[in-house]
């Protein structure tokens, strides 16, 4: 199940992407006689399974009936998609240094992190597909890329082992933590540099965990201007999906929503030779196999 944040007049609706076309949810559960379903995604995973299964006998009387499909979506082609949760209710939390090849091009540590290194970026730097990442110039000027693998849990938990770890996720996404590398070394931690407003496109929609089954069996890449920067699969994990969330969730509870960035592979424009940083008018395009692309422009000056 793909499930999105489009705009509708004006405001964030829920959607539910089947065959190219965009279901309001809340909508078209109301016509069908079940008026329970929320118009916002962050109520929707808060429902968890009872939504889910909603929404799954939803997508059965939709798909055999062409006629109430037409009458209650709109086509992709033409939806302004939002970030699947346009406002997160807490800090993303994010990884550093999860995939070898980066550890080592960063240079930050010797060997491979023993242990999963966490931070939090702020809820506004989250934007959605073809949104503009705004062009900071006047703080940075080495603002850089990052596709990622991004977790929505599902379940609320606290100490979750982590072979119960994957029941608390609820979908998956497509993430770019941009980056300002000069405030990142500046400041001396990653923060402020990775947090500036708009530094986190998120989307183009969840996959719900029943589709993906395996995380650890991805490929994902990032493209500037069409050409690939990083290539990987997230079996290069130094800490799995599984691993991320019970380390994370020790003596710490996570809640339905919460979104886990689990870090980026090799490739990115510091450690390239010449370095390379984003400028304005280049086009990103970050893509997870199984999930969809996130295209983004870096605005203007």
């Amino acid at each position: 199940m793909r499930l999105l944040t489009y705009e509708r007049d004006g405001a964030p609706r829920l959607g539910l992407l089947l065959d190219e076309r965009v279901v309001d949810v809340a909508e078209a559960a109301s016509a069908l006689g079940d008026a329970t379903l929320p118009h916002d995604m962050l109520a929707f995973v808060e429902q968890g399974d009872a939504a889910l299964a909603q929404a799954r006998r939803l997508i059965e009387a939709l798909s055999s009936d062409g006629e109430a499909l037409a009458r209650s979506s709109v086509p992709l082609a033409e939806t302004r998609l939002l970030a699947p949760i346009p406002k997160p209710a807490r800090n993303l939390v994010c990884v550093g240094l999860n995939y070898a090849e980066h550890a080592a091009e960063s240079r930050v540590t010797e060997g491979l992190p023993e242990h999963p290194v966490y931070f939090t970026k702020p809820p506004s730097t989250v934007i959605g597909p073809d949104a503009p990442i705004p062009w900071h110039g006047h703080v940075s000027r080495r603002i850089d890329w990052e596709v990622e693998l991004v977790v929505v849990i599902g379940r609320r938990g606290i100490d979750i082992p982590e072979e119960r770890a994957l029941d608390h996720v609820f979908g998956y996404t497509v993430g770019n933590d941009v980056t300002a590398r000069d405030l990142q070394r500046r400041h001396q931690q990653w923060y402020k540099g990775k947090g500036l407003d708009g530094f986190c496109p998120l989307g183009p929609w969840i996959v719900t965990r029943d589709e993906l089954p395996a995380p650890q069996e991805l490929q994902l890449r990032l493209r500037v201007n069409g050409e690939t920067k990083q290539d990987a699969n997230t079996s290069d994990m130094i800490f799995g999906v599984a691993r991320l969330i019970a380390v994370l969730s020790l003596g710490m509870t996570l809640e339905p929503g919460d979104l886990l960035m689990t870090g980026t592979p090799s490739g990115v424009g510091f450690a390239r030779k010449p370095p390379e940083y984003l400028q304005p008018g280049d086009v990103v395009e970050a893509e997870i196999d199984g999930i969809g692309l996130l295209r983004n422009p870096v605005a203007g000056e």
